[in-house]
């Protein structure tokens, strides 16, 4: 019992609070790429498309820095000879692009905003081949870029020489374009001139470019230019299989600090898994991933899990039952903790974003501490489901950030129970907005059909994964949203009490 109160202790040392900004500041012992992830960090691909969670930010961060990208060479070895520059993205450097402010005011100033983002990259190769450009103000690099063809014809392609002169690739990378406009229409302009900037940089041997989307901006009309076919081709979408979840989990568990690691490290060898050190053991050849744990280089202190874990379901269920045991309740009939926990923070997509589920894992561990001291594996069944509850209350209040009028929709169906025909919706909807969709406000994006009434909302909500349709076609919600909400389900995951 000793033995499992100390896992519980260790497990809320190293995973991230409800608080935390888990995925913006990133430490390479807990940097994990799932399998599905390697091709869209090559510098071939260009458009990387995910919703909200997924690694759009985070991977933004790693690749720009340099230290960072040495730990994935083993991967993508070409990422050690590519030089990073931010294009665009949520943290505000003035002089590499403009603000979300001076970007709507350069719109509105007529400026286009393919010869802003030119402007943009401009400014990075100027920088690259020492060439002085007007950057007083960003509408004098953009005045300039439009205005001298042939100098920033010979700018670029100077800068491509140096690069491949010198054996490198350069990559500018753009993210976060959602705070660049507050209305869609702006918004599609935008994001098309920004993929018609990188077409044009693909002519160029040393020049990359990668775009970070969000769905709902990729599935509008932002790819009808002539040979958008080629940023097309090379798209790839960020997502988390359940295997991809548990193999971040055991990543992060198995660098926690000082003794928490080595308890954690002693679970991770009870399952008899293999591990090895990131950077070591060189000449290290595992027959297979059943080989027991290798101590890191002296000096080094993190740990990756063998690539045959992020694949075997199996063994990872098998490593996960010590944890959690191997049902959610008493008996089989109420499911498998390993499978349970992820398809009920899964959105309407089926999708499991890695900052819900590890939250999840720590509210688990906590609750079980609190609550059942005495059970005999690290996080008991029922909380699970309290992990599950205060999981979905963060992705609320993630979601709302990037739709704020998500809240006004949702606030009148508190109390619902689902599933439920849509009618009953639509009617709790008329009641609170008697004046229709026109009364919901928001200082961001609004919902994209707001004009097609009730019916282009339930399709918006539908969209970013909030409802979903059965069979019978009674509308129903995700316990990731469900529950946070305050939504009812009959033999589901109870909402908090508010």
């Amino acid at each position: 019992m000793s033995d499992v109160k100390k896992i519980r202790e260790a497990m809320i040392s190293v995973l991230p609070t409800s608080s935390s900004n888990f995925g913006e500041s990133i430490e390479a012992r807990f940097m994990y790429l799932p399998s599905a992830h390697i091709k869209a960090l090559r510098l071939d691909c260009n458009l990387v498309v995910g919703a909200r969670g997924v690694g759009k930010s985070f991977w933004t961060s790693a690749l720009a820095d340099a230290d960072l990208r040495k730990k994935l060479k083993q991967d993508l070895p070409e990422l050690e000879n590519t030089e990073v520059h931010i294009g665009f993205s949520v943290k505000e450097e003035i002089d590499d692009y403009p603000n979300s402010d001076i970007f709507i005011q350069l719109i509105g100033a007529k400026f286009e905003a393919y010869d802003i983002w030119r402007a943009v990259v401009t400014r990075w190769l100027s920088k690259v081949v020492d060439q002085s450009i007007p950057c007083q103000e960003w509408k004098d690099t953009v005045i300039w870029v439009k205005e001298n063809p042939e100098g920033l014809a010979r700018l670029v392609q100077a800068a491509n020489t140096i690069f491949q002169e010198t054996g490198k690739a350069g990559l500018i990378i753009f993210d976060a374009l959602d705070r660049t406009s507050h209305d869609w229409n702006g918004m599609d302009n935008i994001v098309r001139d920004l993929l018609r900037a990188v077409l044009w940089l693909k002519s160029f041997s040393c020049l990359y470019a990668k775009v970070f989307l969000r769905e709902d901006q990729f599935n509008r009309a932002v790819m009808n230019f002539p040979d958008a076919s080629k940023l097309l081709a090379t798209k790839v979408e960020l997502t988390w299989l359940g295997s991809d979840l548990h193999g971040l989990l055991w990543q992060i568990l198995c660098n926690a600090d000082g003794g928490h690691g080595a308890c954690l490290r002693g679970v991770y060898q009870q399952g008899l898994l293999g591990f090895l050190p990131l950077g070591g053991a060189s000449n290290y050849k595992p027959d297979s991933f059943m080989d027991k744990l290798h101590s890191p280089n002296e000096g080094d202190e993190i740990w990756r899990i063998h690539d045959e874990l992020k694949r075997n379901t199996e063994q990872q269920r098998k490593l996960f039952e010590l944890l959690a045991g191997a049902w959610m309740g008493t008996n089989p009939r109420r499911g498998v903790p390993y499978v349970w926990i992820v398809s009920h923070l899964a959105d309407g997509q089926g999708l499991t974003s890695p900052r819900s589920f590890l939250v999840a894992i720590r509210e688990s561990a906590e609750n079980s501490r609190d609550k059942h001291p005495e059970h005999t594996v690290a996080l008991h069944y029922e909380s699970i489901k309290t992990g599950v509850q205060k999981a979905s209350e963060i992705r609320v209040a993630e979601i709302a950030e990037d739709y704020p009028w998500v809240r006004h929709i949702m606030k009148p169906l508190q109390g619902l129970s689902l599933p439920c025909e849509f009618r009953q919706i639509e009617e709790k909807w008329r009641q609170e907005f008697p004046e229709g969709l026109s009364s919901i406000t928001a200082n961001k994006l609004p919902p994209q059909n707001i004009d097609q009434g009730w019916l282009g909302m339930k399709n918006d909500l539908a969209r970013i994964g909030f409802f979903t349709t059965k069979k019978d076609g009674r509308t129903d919600m995700p316990d990731l949203y469900r529950v946070g909400f305050g939504l009812g389900r009959r033999g589901g995951v109870k909402p908090n009490k508010s």
